[in-house]
């Protein structure tokens, strides 16, 4: 296993060397951003034991650490710790109404492939969403899709909720059922089920939706005035 992990954030490198740990959080030696919400050092990143590992020191955030595509993904609780086996790895954690995401690549056992339907880059052979579906994949894509780029601010369920007019319960239930459909139709880590943050699956599925232009910049013409 390599000596080296390389982690890789909005573009940057950073090399972690075997005896070297490597903090991550507001005031650490990656820094993630200013955001006040986020913990001050919420991951250490080392090897021990012939492994990597990235171990939780935050004071109460949960952390998601998962292949590309979510086949395989854990929650990482405060004060716990994972080997990392899969190359790469995503880890991804949420500060107040902001997404954040960072990627760790290094000689690691096992390698990520990414499905068939991962790798299209155009719009995918899908069921037919109803106009309610595809209001929900709108909503929740509107910052990025008018920033013109896939970053990480996107919107809590209530507050794509409120921008549609729907109640929370309502919003959750059509929610569920496109994770369902995409999930069917072979699109990974948008399942349910113990063990997958909510949060996450979220972010998973704008992500996909985006990156196969299941809506594009056109589709805002769909939502209601602000």
């Amino acid at each position: 296993m390599s000596q080296v992990l390389r982690v890789e954030y909005c573009g940057e490198w950073h090399d972690v060397r075997a005896g070297e740990t490597l903090t991550v959080g507001r005031v650490a030696d990656l820094v993630i951003d200013d955001n006040p919400e986020l913990d001050d050092r919420l991951l250490e990143i080392f090897r021990e034991n012939d492994l990597w590992w990235v171990q939780s020191i935050a004071r109460e955030r949960v952390v998601h650490v998962a292949d590309p595509g979510g086949r395989v993904s854990a929650e990482l609780a405060p004060g716990a710790r994972i080997p990392l086996v899969i190359d790469p790895v995503h880890v991804v954690f949420t500060a107040g109404r902001t997404t954040y995401e960072f990627a760790l690549h290094g000689d690691l056992p096992y390698s990520a492939s990414a499905t068939s339907a991962e790798r299209r880059s155009a719009r995918v052979d899908l069921p037919r969403l109803t106009h309610a579906q595809r209001l929900l994949l709108v909503v929740l894509c509107e910052r990025s899709l008018r920033r013109g780029g896939t970053g990480g601010d996107f919107p809590t369920s209530a507050e794509a909720a409120a921008r549609l007019g729907w109640s929370l319960t309502a919003f959750n239930r059509k929610l569920d059922n496109v994770c369902d459909r995409l999930d069917r139709a072979g699109v990974a880590g948008l399942r349910g089920g113990r063990g997958r943050l909510a949060t996450h699956r979220r972010t998973r599925l704008i992500e996909y939706a985006l990156e196969a232009r299941l809506v594009t910049h056109d589709d805002l013409e769909l939502l209601p005035a602000p």
